[in-house]
């Protein structure tokens, strides 16, 4: 049986309308135009992701806004109270300690703190005074002998001036009676020849007296001066034994006892210490990289238990220990009396203070790169940007170039951008 073609036909649709076509064409247009719009809304984003090259979320940057405003410098921390006056009692001489006093005991200028027992030293004392006194008894003994020894001179040589009279005299009387007859010219001669002997035995005195003045004139020098040094000597051993006796160098309290009682000592050990609690002062430590701009006289501020009182850089200690600088303010008046040694308080140094400059907060941008760049924030990117920074505080910092006030800047975070001159950032 052949078949025939029923099996393969299809009935065929109407041909379509001029109508149908063109809603096809509108909506084409539309879905293209539609398409155009998405494309022009996204290529920003587009654009900013292809050139960032990486998105970082907000989330993870700290960001601060550039103002124009003051700059305080000021340096801030914890002090102790000490005493500007604790000098401390050292022993001049050894022996063994006697305190006549207690830790935190109060004491008056010049009053006696203790005793230093030094037998040795008394001993010294009591021998070199013996020496001085027996020097002197030689010295009395000598200006004695000399005495004597002058008035035996001086009885001499008026012996022999009397005899030189007598010589004279009797010249004269044999010249006379030579001249009348009476006697030969060789009692004359006898008589000139004993004349003669007796001023010559006058003269001999005399000039004995003077020596001998001299001579006991030095002598009785020397012994002077012998007492005069071993006088010397002794008030020189008077002076060290009244250093044993230990006195308060000012009005305060006795702080800390550095030996224990009845210790026998050296010379130059550290005995105790007394505080003047009439001078307190305040001690903090500041890091080494404000310390070179502190400087005495600054102002301060000291606070503790709601109050404040003013204060002044007194002194900074040219010493660097563990990476900080020791430095004490005074108090700029009367000093508070409700103050303790060794109590902790705030304190608050003033270094400097700029007004109307441009400022920033402080963050880690300021130690990366030396704070030579920071991050900017534009149209939803971080771009790095050149700066030049000035003065700093613990809060703040001041922009010399490449920052503006009212721009935004990441602070803090900026290492997740590994350098990169364009971030995106994500929210």
């Amino acid at each position: 049986m052949i078949r025939d073609t029923s099996g393969q036909d299809r009935p065929l649709s109407p041909a379509p309308t001029l109508w149908s076509r063109h809603r096809r064409r509108l909506l084409a247009a539309a879905v293209l135009g539609g398409s155009a719009v998405a494309c022009g809304l996204a290529l920003p984003a587009v654009q900013r992701m292809m050139s960032g090259g990486a998105s970082v979320s907000l989330q993870r940057l700290g960001i601060a806004t550039v103002e124009l405003g003051p700059l305080v410098r000021d340096v801030s921390g914890e002090g102790k109270v000490v005493a500007a006056m604790s000098p401390t009692i050292y022993a001049l001489h050894g022996g063994n300690l006697v305190l006549r006093v207690k830790a935190g005991d109060k004491v008056t200028q010049g009053q006696l703190l203790g005793d230093i027992d030094s037998p040795d030293l008394r001993a010294r004392l009591a021998q070199e005074q013996s020496n001085a006194d027996g020097l002197r008894t030689d010295l009395l003994r000598a200006e004695v002998d000399g005495r004597e020894q002058r008035s035996a001179l001086q009885s001499a040589w008026e012996s022999a001036s009397i005899d030189l009279q007598t010589a004279r005299n009797d010249l004269e009387r044999q010249t006379k009676a030579f001249e009348a007859g009476a006697v030969a010219g060789m009692q004359v001669d006898k008589a000139r020849d004993a004349m003669e002997k007796a001023r010559i035995t006058a003269a001999h005195a005399q000039a004995g007296v003077g020596l001998k003045d001299n001579s006991l004139k030095f002598e009785l020098q020397a012994k002077q001066q012998a007492v005069q040094r071993q006088q010397l000597l002794v008030q020189d051993l008077r002076r060290q034994v009244a250093e044993l006796a230990l006195h308060s160098p000012v009005n305060g309290q006795v702080g800390q006892l550095l030996v224990a009682e009845r210790a026998n000592v050296a010379a130059g050990t550290g005995l105790l210490t007394v505080v003047d609690l009439t001078s307190l002062e305040v001690q903090m430590q500041v890091a080494e990289s404000f310390a070179r701009d502190l400087a005495i006289g600054m102002p301060g501020e000291i606070s503790a238990n709601g109050q404040q009182w003013r204060g002044l850089v007194s002194s900074v200690s040219p010493e660097v220990v563990n990476g900080e600088v020791a430095a004490r303010l005074r108090f700029d008046g009367a000093t508070p009396e409700q103050l303790r040694q060794n109590q902790r308080l705030s304190v608050r140094v003033l270094l400097d203070r700029r007004d109307k400059v441009v400022i920033v907060n402080r963050g880690s941008f300021v130690d990366e790169g030396g704070g030579r760049f920071a991050y900017v924030i534009q149209d939803g990117q971080a771009v790095k940007r050149a700066i030049r920074l000035g003065a700093q505080s613990l809060s703040k910092v001041e922009v010399l170039e490449g920052l503006q006030p009212g721009e935004q800047v990441v602070i803090s975070g900026a290492q997740a951008f590994n350098g990169a001159e364009r971030i995106t950032l994500s929210q």
